[in-house]
């Protein structure tokens, strides 16, 4: 079956909303580390941190954790936050705008391919690892009042590929647009602020057991 074209994540944390970045070969391969992305996610979802508050959160040493930030830092990644630390305790940021990783673009070799899957693989692990999360201790540990602000929610429709392209297309900008003027809130200057992450999945329903023919491949000129 052929893969999907276009992997996209998006984790705008800053006023730059709309700075989106289409990742290259290059920095794909930079960005092709578990750790480094697990650092990413983690700058996107609690804001700036040092390499050591960092490896306290993940289990590491900040030796590693301060290597790979260095490494996330030469790809743009990651930035320092300029006025903030010491030499030797800096702090990091991520790059504001979303990541979008285009598997037909980046399809060139077997390596660029592995690298590609894993970036999104780890992305969606995150994500899934996230929501489980949530569903299984949200209950115990999360006030009433943000469980009644929240959702989870599930539409089942049958649609073409042009039909789901569009809802997935709309859907997304819409999104963008509703988080657009919290994205440079300040976690710690506003009050009763927490980290915050907005899914949206659209995606065609695989049977295992009945969806054994390929996928018809469309022609490429």
């Amino acid at each position: 079956m052929e893969q999907p074209k276009k992997q996209e994540a998006t984790q705008a944390t800053a006023s730059e909303h709309g700075n989106d970045r289409r990742v290259d070969v290059v920095s794909l391969k930079a960005l092709a580390h578990p750790l480094r992305i697990q650092l990413l996610n983690m700058l996107s979802q609690y804001g700036p941190q040092t390499a050591s508050g960092l490896a306290e959160r993940l289990g590491e040493s900040s030796g590693a954790t301060s290597y790979h930030l260095r490494q996330l830092a030469k790809h743009d990644f990651v930035r320092e936050v300029e006025g903030r630390g010491t030499a030797r305790e800096r702090w990091w940021r991520r790059a504001p705008g979303s990541l979008t990783i285009s598997a037909g673009e980046l399809a060139g070799s077997p390596a660029t391919r592995e690298a590609a899957r894993l970036v999104t693989r780890e992305f969606e692990r995150s994500r899934a690892d996230l929501l489980a999360d949530f569903m299984a201790h949200g209950s115990e540990l999360v006030p009433e009042e943000w469980l009644d602000a929240s959702v989870v929610t599930t539409i089942n429709v049958r649609l073409t590929r042009e039909q789901l392209a569009d809802i997935a297309e709309q859907a997304s900008d819409y999104v963008r647009t509703l988080a657009a003027p919290y994205l440079d809130q300040d976690a710690e200057s506003t009050e009763g602020v927490r980290p915050v992450q907005l899914h949206l999945n659209a995606f065609p329903i695989i049977d295992v057991r009945s969806d054994r023919t390929p996928a018809p491949t469309e022609s490429r000129s």
